[in-house]
C-alpha cells in the first residue's frame, strides 16, 4: 500500500469465548471473511494464542481479552476498558455456562448457586455487555449498520430435555433478551440468534445417548461447529434486512 494511501475500513467483530469449540469457529469464519476479530476466553489461554496466531497468519488482526462472565459487571468494564475506543461492527455473545444440573438431592443453596451462575453468564453478561458496546455498534459503517448475534438453544425453544433446567432457564432467557434489544437498538443495530441443536457434542453425553438423539434427526447426523459458525457470519454480514429472529442449525431436531 503507498504511504499515503487510507487504510480501507475493515470489520470488527468481537466474539466472546472465542478460543475453542464453536467460538472458535466463528472466529476464523469472520477472519476468512477479512475481518479483524477480538476473542474473549476465561480459562483457555493457550488455545487462545494458538488461535490467535491462526487468525493474524490470515492477514487480519486478533486481539485476546481475559473475561470472566461469572461476574458479568466486571467481564463487561474489563471488555470495555480492553478494547478502548476501538471501533466495533459485530458482537457475538458465544460464552456460556454449559452444566447438568447438580445431582438429585443436592441442597438448596448448590442448586440456587448453579442456577445464578447459568444466569450470569449466559443471559445478564449478554444484556449488559451489548448495552455497553450499543453505541459504537450504531456508528458502524458496514451495510446493515451494526450486529448482534446470541447463541442460544433449540432445546430453550420448546424442545426441552431433563436435567437442564437452568441451562435451558438461561438459554430461554436469553432469547426474550435478544428479541427486546432487537426493538431497542433498532433501526442502528440488528440483533438476532442463532440456534443450535447439536453441532459439538458435549462430554457429559454417552455413545447410547448420542445415538438416541440422532434418531429424531432428520438429517441423520449431528452438525459441525462451522454448521454454526457460518449461520453467525451469513446474520452478522449478509441479513441486512433481518432483526430479532431466531435461526435453528439443527439438521432438523426441531420437527421431531
Amino acid at each position: 500500500m503507498p504511504p499515503n494511501a487510507i487504510r480501507p475500513v475493515r470489520t470488527h467483530a468481537l466474539v466472546t469465548g472465542g478460543a475453542v469449540r464453536v467460538g472458535r469457529a466463528i472466529a476464523l469464519s469472520f477472519a476468512r471473511a477479512h475481518c479483524d476479530v477480538t476473542l474473549t476466553y476465561r480459562r483457555s489461554a493457550v488455545e487462545a494464542r494458538a488461535l490467535s496466531l491462526e487468525i493474524r497468519a490470515l492477514g487480519v488482526q486478533c486481539n485476546l481479552i481475559r473475561a470472566d462472565f461469572k461476574d458479568a459487571a466486571a467481564a463487561v468494564a474489563a471488555i470495555a476498558k480492553e478494547l478502548g475506543r476501538a471501533p466495533l461492527d459485530i458482537l457475538v455473545h458465544n460464552a456460556a455456562d454449559y452444566r447438568h444440573d447438580p445431582r438429585s438431592g443436592a441442597s438448596a443453596r448448590t442448586q440456587s448457586l448453579h442456577f445464578n451462575e447459568h444466569m450470569e453468564v449466559n443471559a445478564l453478561a449478554p444484556l449488559l455487555l451489548t448495552r455497553s458496546l450499543a453505541n459504537r455498534l450504531a456508528k458502524s459503517r458496514n451495510a446493515g449498520g451494526g450486529a448482534v448475534v446470541c447463541i442460544g438453544d433449540i432445546h430453550a425453544m420448546g424442545r426441552s430435555r431433563a436435567g437442564w433446567a437452568s441451562y435451558l432457564a438461561s438459554k430461554g432467557a436469553l432469547l426474550q433478551i435478544m428479541e427486546s434489544l432487537a426493538l431497542e437498538l433498532a433501526p442502528q443495530v440488528r440483533v438476532n440468534m442463532v440456534a443450535p441443536g447439536v453441532v459439538a457434542w458435549p462430554d457429559s453425553e454417552s455413545a447410547a445417548q448420542r445415538v438416541k438423539y440422532l434418531q429424531r434427526v432428520p438429517l441423520g447426523r449431528a452438525g459441525t461447529v462451522e454448521d454454526a459458525a457460518e449461520a453467525v457470519r451469513w446474520l452478522a454480514m449478509d441479513a441486512h434486512y433481518t432483526t430479532g429472529a431466531t435461526l435453528r442449525v439443527d439438521g432438523g431436531r426441531w420437527l421431531r
